[in-house]
């Protein structure tokens, strides 16, 4: 049985977040991708307190293509330091978990 994901990441904008999105769920490394935004984001870079606007991709996966899209993210994101984190899912309705299965599979069909 595989293990069900929620990722996180965030972009700089609409346009980056819409392509990222496209590009993860078109190559199936997922199976819905969730776009929130904007949003404030305040953080440390580089020794100071930087604020910006960003956009979060709530990304729906199987442990089995973290690898892959922590690759993806890391080749298409704009950021030097992208964020990445994962949140195991622990429940979910059958029903729900089955359509991710199904849905991240590289031979699923559309």
């Amino acid at each position: 049985m595989a293990n069900f994901m929620q990722v996180v990441t965030t972009v700089d904008s609409e346009d980056t977040a819409e392509r990222l999105a496209r590009g993860i769920a078109g190559a199936r490394i997922a199976a819905c991708v969730q776009i929130v935004g904007p949003i404030k984001s305040l953080y440390w870079w580089h020794g100071e307190l930087d604020e910006s606007s960003e956009w979060q991709l709530i990304i729906k996966t199987t442990s089995e293509r973290l690898a892959t899209l922590e690759a993806y993210i890391k080749a298409n994101h704009t950021y030097d330091t992208p964020e990445i984190t994962g949140t195991e899912i622990p429940w979910g309705s059958r029903e729900y978990l089955d359509w991710i299965s199904a849905e991240t599979r590289t031979d699923a069909s559309s």
